[in-house]
């Protein structure tokens, strides 16, 4: 069984004929079908079930000439509410299933930003479509969490806001130059990542380490599409899976200045999301690529 399922509400699902019921329901009362047109070169369908707002199921796999869906596969998501980022895009396709990840660079997190691709029907369409991949496209990006942890957050007056939003423009700047093989940017980078680690190795001898790390954004574990984050809370709600009546918390948090959605068992997080307070945690991250913006521009 999908280890995530327990942070959409459904942590009481012990065997596999509890979860064929389930996807039986979701048979009889999905909320949304997708399937590749008739032309397309692969045969592929979902189905997609939400037993909160924004929050679900999804079987993946194809139905046969009497019609007969057979699942290969299936996930639990969240979608995002806000675009998170806007990039260009390498969508690749995992070994083991019928499943693919999307990956992108983005400046504000200095490293590679893997997700699972939420839209992969549409994805499919436009692939058999050709349409080119090297243009940014917007993406909503959205996660699941089995286990987190809320910590007070760091007190900052306007003026080191202010600084601090102006150091990480001037950061970011110097990393797209730096990728682009300006010689002065990388030598101002390392000599900022000097700077940074001496700093820190200093305050940690007096400090604890949560009061000088504000957010964090690290890849985790052995799935590429895993984080270890810290964020800021930005909004926090309870919402009710209709079919288990378990309690989700909805969370929109910011981290490294981008804006996602997260969603976690209540039973699983210590403490009271309160807006501006942190969020620290391992997440599985996901993404839904807006592929319709390219005709709109």
């Amino acid at each position: 069984m999908h280890s995530y399922l327990r942070a959409i509400g459904f942590s009481n699902i012990k065997n596999r004929i509890e979860l064929d019921q389930l996807f039986d329901k979701m048979k009889d009362h999905n909320t949304k079908k997708r399937t590749i047109q008739p032309n397309s070169l692969e045969g592929l369908a979902e189905i997609s079930a939400e037993f909160a707002d924004g929050m679900g199921i999804t079987l993946r796999g194809e139905y046969d000439t009497k019609q007969v869906f057979h699942m290969e596969h299936y996930f639990p998501y969240v979608t995002g509410q806000i675009i998170s980022t806007r990039e260009e895009i390498s969508i690749n396709k995992r070994v083991d299933t019928e499943a693919y990840t999307g990956m992108c660079d983005d400046y504000r997190l200095g490293v590679s930003l893997i997700f699972y691709l939420q839209n992969v029907i549409e994805y499919l369409e436009k692939k058999n479509q050709n349409m080119p991949m090297n243009t940014p496209f917007a993406i909503n990006l959205a996660a699941l969490s089995l286990e987190g942890r809320v910590l007070l957050p760091i007190e900052k007056d306007e003026i080191q806001v202010r600084n601090i939003s102006a150091e990480t423009k001037y950061r970011n700047n110097l990393i797209a130059e730096a990728k682009k093989g300006n010689q002065d940017a990388i030598d101002s980078l390392t000599i900022d990542d000097i700077d940074t680690y001496a700093l820190v190795s200093r305050r940690a001898k007096k400090e604890d380490i949560y009061s000088i790390v504000d957010t964090c954004f690290i890849p985790f574990g052995s799935e590429s599409d895993n984080y270890s984050i810290m964020a800021t809370i930005l909004e926090s709600n309870l919402v009710v899976n209709s079919i288990t009546k378990e309690e989700i918390y909805d969370l929109q948090l910011v981290c490294n200045d981008i804006t996602f959605r997260l969603c976690i068992n209540k039973q699983d997080l210590l403490g009271e999301p309160l807006v501006g307070r942190r969020f620290k945690g391992n997440i599985w991250m996901q993404g839904n690529i807006a592929f319709s913006d390219l005709a709109k521009d």
